[in-house]
């Protein structure tokens, strides 16, 4: 019978064994032998010769690169903002204690007195809030680090070592410091241009321009997350590669023209009250051209100037030539 067969078939109770041990197996039983486990994990190493190149980069590369990482870190305030916008009415205390409690947290201060829907003067955010919001904050800096940006904050230590290494000067660190702060805050303002304009935060309907303006950072995050899985070599790396930036957009609210394809018609079969014409042009236009600027524009273009012909370096094909 099956049941016989998988009996005969399994293999002898294997011995525990420890971090640093591989098991083999043969005829006669398990044996074990102490080898270091071989983990597939591809970890950039900031080295002198890496740290460099931060420097000689044009003012206009650094800027735009630096408007990226901007970009990403308000990326991952927007997703906290918009997770922790259901959260609980806050207590209400004396308005001296609550300028206390403020006090140390001014960015969670500002989360709860201009998006908590219930809020009232005096209050403060539940700690809950404040656990949510760091938890899905590391987001924005993940995508960084994939990305390669300039960060200012984080080129404040590259650059430094740069210079103790001899591979640039205080002008390089000067320079770079000054487009990456300033790229920083542009990018940071635009996106709080772009968050308006999408009307994430905002109750009602959504309007045509809102569609438009959020499918562009939906896709955005999209093409983020696709980058990242070209950058993995192993599959658990490409799937947490993926993650972040796709449960990003999820959670914030934004447009994606495939998932829409079936999630509104599917509204629509159910009864939403909704006609099959708006879709098409309420909804699905505005998102497919939103979407195709995020990924034409915000990512194409963008890892072009990053890496490719349009920031000065060689193109593809002449890179493989010589």
């Amino acid at each position: 019978t099956t049941a016989a067969y998988l009996t005969q078939r399994a293999p002898a109770a294997l011995p525990a064994v420890s971090l640093g041990q591989t098991v083999t197996s043969n005829g006669n039983g398990a044996t074990t032998s102490a080898q270091p486990i071989q983990v597939d994990v591809n970890v950039p190493q900031p080295t002198p010769a890496l740290l460099g190149p931060k420097a000689a980069m044009t003012p206009f590369k650094t800027f735009v690169m630096a408007l990226y990482a901007g970009a990403y870190i308000a990326f991952g305030g927007f997703l906290g903002l918009t997770v922790c916008n259901g959260a609980p009415a806050p207590p209400r205390v004396s308005s001296t204690v609550a300028a206390s409690l403020a006090t140390p947290s001014l960015l969670l201060s500002l989360t709860s007195h201009a998006l908590c829907r219930s809020c009232r003067p005096g209050c403060v955010q539940p700690r809950l809030a404040k656990l949510i919001f760091a938890l899905v904050f590391p987001v924005g800096l993940c995508m960084n680090t994939l990305h390669g940006t300039e960060l200012f904050t984080g080129n404040t230590m590259k650059l430094p070592a740069a210079i103790y290494e001899g591979k640039t000067n205080l002008g390089g660190l000067i320079k770079n410091w000054f487009w990456s702060y300033s790229g920083n805050f542009v990018g940071s303002l635009l996106f709080v241009a772009a968050v308006v304009a999408s009307g994430v935060l905002a109750q009602g309907a959504l309007p045509w321009g809102q569609c438009f303006i959020r499918a562009i950072l939906a896709n955005w995050l999209v093409c983020v997350a696709v980058w990242n899985a070209g950058a993995a070599s192993s599959l658990p790396g490409k799937v947490l590669g993926i993650w972040p930036p796709i449960a990003a957009f999820v959670a914030i609210g934004l447009e994606h023209s495939v998932a829409n394809m079936f999630l509104i018609p599917l509204g629509i079969a159910l009864g939403a009250d909704l006609t099959f014409s708006q879709f098409i042009f309420q909804n699905l236009i505005p998102v497919t051209l939103g979407n195709i600027v995020g990924g034409l524009v915000f990512m194409g273009t963008a890892s072009s100037i990053f890496y490719g012909s349009l920031g000065g370096a060689k193109k593809m094909s002449e890179a493989a030539a010589h």
